[in-house]
């Protein structure tokens, strides 16, 4: 009599939830599961259904040929990412992303950074459907314009992280508005931003009392007394970036040194001598 046949034992016959996912995709990048993916009908089924329940998808940087039809891939099946990182992605427009941001309403880090293909409307669904958005990177986005920084305004109030660095578009009346929902702002990059004036720094002195880090690099017309208000309001702060600002002086910088890291070493004689300073010389 003929022995029955044994079914095949393989690795796809643990647990996914309880093994796989846990201990073994942890060691696997999206190429790996890209590669993997390809092997099998099993694999596919298996790399699927992970990439449903990722929470994290990170493609910094990755402008390798082909990836824009991974990313198809990761549109079709994640539903439940809360971090985003997309900077420097060439190839990204706005019907990627748009899509992409349909089937994940639960973002709470996205980041854009020059990311130059898109355009104002790829945030709509960012600005409205992202109630608890905390952290939102839009460096050398040149597309942001003034009206989709006033929608953020409108529906956004939980960001403890902006960055709009390099963004010439952005007046500075959008920006007083804009700055007084964010009392948990915690870290702020306003670098080269040319409508960043004192005005500003006053309003993120009064409604960010949070902020921790402040860059402010090649941001031109600022002067001592907006620092000098924003060391008066965030008594929190820890770090200041102020290099490439030619109206910023040690006058206002010198009382900050002791309690925050600034980027600019001291030059002394900004300083100015005390009024009731008396020099006795003795021969």
């Amino acid at each position: 009599m003929q022995k029955e046949s044994r079914a095949e034992i393989t690795l796809f016959h643990l647990s996914w939830e309880d093994i796989l996912f846990e201990n073994l995709v942890i060691y696997l990048s999206l190429k790996d599961l890209f590669n993997l993916r390809v092997c099998s009908s099993v694999c596919k089924q298996f790399v699927d259904e992970e990439f449903r329940q990722r929470g994290v998808v990170n493609l910094a940087g990755n402008n390798t040929k082909g990836i824009e039809l991974a990313f198809k891939v990761l549109v079709q099946t994640c539903s439940r990412v809360h971090t985003l990182n997309l900077a420097n992605c060439k190839w990204l427009n706005d019907e990627l992303l748009v899509n992409f941001l349909k089937n994940n309403e639960n973002l709470k880090y996205v980041n854009l950074n020059n990311c130059i293909d898109l355009s104002a409307a790829s945030l709509q669904s960012i600005i409205i459907q992202s109630k608890f958005l905390e952290v939102l990177k839009l460096s050398k986005c040149n597309w942001l314009t003034t009206g989709a920084v006033d929608a953020l305004t409108l529906h956004q109030s939980h960001l403890t992280e902006f960055d709009i660095s390099h963004c010439s578009v952005i007046g500075e009346r959008c920006l007083l508005i804009f700055f007084r929902k964010l009392s948990k702002l915690e870290t702020l990059s306003l670098a080269y931003c040319p409508n960043v004036t004192d005005n500003v720094l006053c309003q993120i002195s009064r409604f960010c009392k949070k902020l921790k880090h402040l860059n402010l690099i090649g941001c031109t017309t600022i002067t001592d007394f907006g620092i000098t208000k924003l060391s008066l309001g965030c008594s929190e702060l820890e770090a200041l970036m102020v290099r490439n600002c030619p109206n910023i002086t040690e006058q206002s910088l010198h009382s900050l040194r002791n309690r925050i890291h600034i980027d600019r070493p001291p030059i002394y004689h900004d300083v100015p001598f005390p009024r009731h300073f008396h020099l006795n010389l003795q021969v």
